[in-house]
């Protein structure tokens, strides 16, 4: 049985209305007068896939539940209940209001996020100046989950398509796509398929905002977490104060294009490791990064053909993929490798992935946007990005379950524009893979005057605060306390990670 596939790759790792406002699919939020929020102590295991959210700001954490519309065309129709936390401010003369987290996903928990934040060094003035919110956004963890009734394992499958070496390749994986598309949509969750949206948390989110009390809320989101913070700032401009992206989507979200440019990914951000490991030949990968580059194809063609302990050459792919997120996983990406290249099972195997994970996963990305519905799209996809991203492009061309999605949306894609207050502060790696600089700079120009942005000559996913580029945490520190933003777009310098 193939193992499952890392977090960031099982929920990438891997993500609504074009409305005038939000007023031509629902009423205006705005005007909502929601029960204010109830708090109390948060469950004993805030579902999250982190090891370090055991913090000290853990028991700080209160936590309380919200009943929003399942469908805000409907306000008064059938409710859902969405899962909050808080860790408030402990200086009341120093707080300026809410700020509103997401650390990504689509499909991760964000309830201890809060207190993951805290514990990774989220400066004290911001933590004095607002009470942290975190959330399950719907359909997640403890906020009404969702499901696809995914056997142990299609969860084993993870989200990521094998690596397509031919177009047969393609056409091979597309029942198996199909299927999974089936059992989302005839699973004792399908009643929520149409409605879980990025754009319906996003009216999620200011429903907690007005049940805080706040005219206002800041936003701090990473990953897709960009994403859902644009939509946020684009359904309700004046609903949000400072809002802070980092690790940048393009304007699509987690759409085809998005999905393919994780190849783009990986080419950008792999030269980091070939340097470290041809700079530690005790690993036996090489000498050069040349060498070190040659390593990963052989290693690759060979799990192909012949995998180590359930690890093919897509998991290969992936494994390497996933751990190119943290400069500090360098070590144990090298010593994997070492342990596959002479035969053995890796040190440490893959962690599972939950289902409602996966499924969660499934119905935003499936639901935002669309995809193509013809075997032949993702043959001729995977072509060229195998030509274009030789790494991972035979992965991130193939076919998923969104071509064979529901047709039942209740509303387009939302789109991302420049009409609004200049209130977006966007943070980037110039070498992510997860989320790609050439992404997040087509954001930026969807954005226009609203945003400037800030890029960290960094590789890596995810920016503030848990990088060590002191100019790009002064920054984005700096817009959230006193609203200060660079005058115009900054790109900071590498700095020592030692």
């Amino acid at each position: 049985m193939r193992r499952t596939l890392p977090l960031a790759l099982a929920a990438t790792a891997v993500a609504a209305a074009a409305v005038s406002g939000a007023s031509a699919a629902s009423p205006d939020m705005r005007t909502a007068t929601p029960d204010s929020l109830h708090w109390g102590p948060c469950p004993q295991k805030a579902e999250s896939q982190r090891a370090e959210s055991h913090d000290a700001e853990a028991p700080r954490l209160e936590c309380a539940t919200l009943d929003v519309p399942l469908d805000y065309r409907n306000p008064d129709g059938r409710q859902i209940e969405i899962a909050v936390s808080r860790l408030a401010s402990k200086d009341l003369s120093k707080r300026r209001g809410v700020l509103l987290t997401n650390p990504g996903g689509p499909g991760g928990p964000g309830l201890d996020y809060p207190a993951l934040l805290a514990g990774a060094g989220l400066p004290k003035d911001v933590l004095d100046s607002y009470d942290v919110i975190g959330f399950d956004p719907r359909g997640v963890g403890r906020s009404t989950p969702v499901t696809c009734d995914l056997t142990p394992q299609q969860q084993a499958r993870g989200n990521f398509p094998p690596y397509a070496h031919s177009a047969a390749d393609v056409a091979k994986e597309a029942p198996y796509a199909r299927a999974i598309a089936e059992q989302c949509a005839t699973s004792r969750t399908a009643w929520m398929l149409p409605y879980t949206t990025t754009a319906n948390t996003a009216r999620d989110m200011d429903r907690m905002r007005a049940a805080l009390g706040e005219a206002k809320a800041s936003y701090l989101g990473s990953s897709y977490g960009s994403y859902l913070g644009a939509v946020y700032a684009t359904l309700f401009p004046e609903g949000g104060d400072r809002i802070v992206l980092d690790s940048n989507m393009g304007p699509g979200g987690y759409d085809l294009a998005n999905f393919r440019l994780l190849g783009r990914g990986m080419e950008d951000r792999f030269p980091d490791f070939a340097a470290y490991a041809a700079a530690h030949p005790e690993h036996g990968l090489g000498t050069t990064p040349k060498q070190v580059t040659a390593k990963f194809f052989e290693l690759a063609k060979r799990l192909d053909a012949e995998p180590v302990d359930g690890i093919d050459g897509t998991l290969f792919r992936g494994l390497t993929f996933d751990r190119l997120y943290v400069d500090g996983l360098m070590p144990k990406l090298a010593e994997e490798w070492q342990a596959l290249d002479k035969g053995r099972p890796l040190p440490t195997p893959p962690p599972p992935v939950s289902e409602n994970l996966l499924a969660s996963h499934f119905y935003v990305t499936c639901g935002d946007s669309r995809w193509p519905g013809k075997v032949r799209d993702y043959q001729r996809n995977a072509a060229i990005d195998r030509l274009k991203y030789p790494m991972l492009g035979g992965t991130t061309g193939n076919i998923k379950p969104c071509a064979y999605w529901p047709k039942n949306r209740v509303e387009p894609p939302q789109q991302i524009g420049d009409r609004g207050p200049s209130n977006v502060l966007m943070v980037q790696n110039e070498r992510d893979p997860g989320t790609p600089l050439a992404g997040a700079m087509k954001l930026r120009r969807a954005f226009g005057d609203r945003a400037t942005m800030v890029t960290a000559d960094q590789g890596g996913h995810g920016v503030y605060p848990f990088s060590r580029n002191t100019c790009a945490n002064n920054a984005v520190t700096a817009f959230l306390t006193n609203g200060q933003r660079p005058a115009d777009d900054l790109a900071c310098a590498a700095e020592p990670t030692e």
